[in-house]
């Protein structure tokens, strides 16, 4: 078997990273419409916008995206990386799949000067959060929501 690799997501990569954000989508037992999803993919790849992601394939099959977000912050003159969408195919979950695309985006946030990357998961998110245990500091912050419109 061969190795697994993490790539910038480009735009030719619409068919493999489009069944892993619609498991995402479901994952967290949500819908997007699909004007939604189109917005949200050329954003990531058109190169127009702070977003960006990366793919992770073995043997030319996807098996995991994540989405980011670089915006400003009043913590740092550095802009910060909202490490907003990560999943995994469930064949890949255990194998490391999450840690490379995480990884990835701190790489790329340490290459940029980047003050931080930070994320959020669901509390009933366990199995993500025995990763997440490993390669990040709990914040202790809790997120509220006022859904607007």
């Amino acid at each position: 078997m061969t190795e697994i690799s993490i790539r910038p997501l480009v735009a030719s990569d619409r068919a493999a990273w489009e069944p892993l954000w619609l498991g995402y989508i479901t994952f967290y037992k949500s819908s997007l419409t699909p004007e939604t999803t189109d917005t949200t993919f050329t954003r990531l790849t058109n190169g127009q916008e702070p977003m960006g992601g990366f793919i992770a394939e073995r043997d030319g099959k996807a098996l995991g995206i994540v989405n980011y977000v670089l915006h400003r912050t009043t913590w740092s003159q550095n802009e910060i990386c909202y490490l907003q969408d990560l999943f995994t195919s469930e064949e890949a979950r255990g194998h490391g799949v999450g840690r490379k695309l995480i990884e990835a985006v701190r790489q790329m946030a340490e290459k940029q000067g980047l003050f931080r990357v930070y994320w959020q998961t669901h509390e009933s998110n366990l199995q993500a959060q025995e990763l997440y245990d490993k390669v990040a500091q709990k914040s202790g912050f809790i997120v509220y929501r006022q859904p607007l419109g």
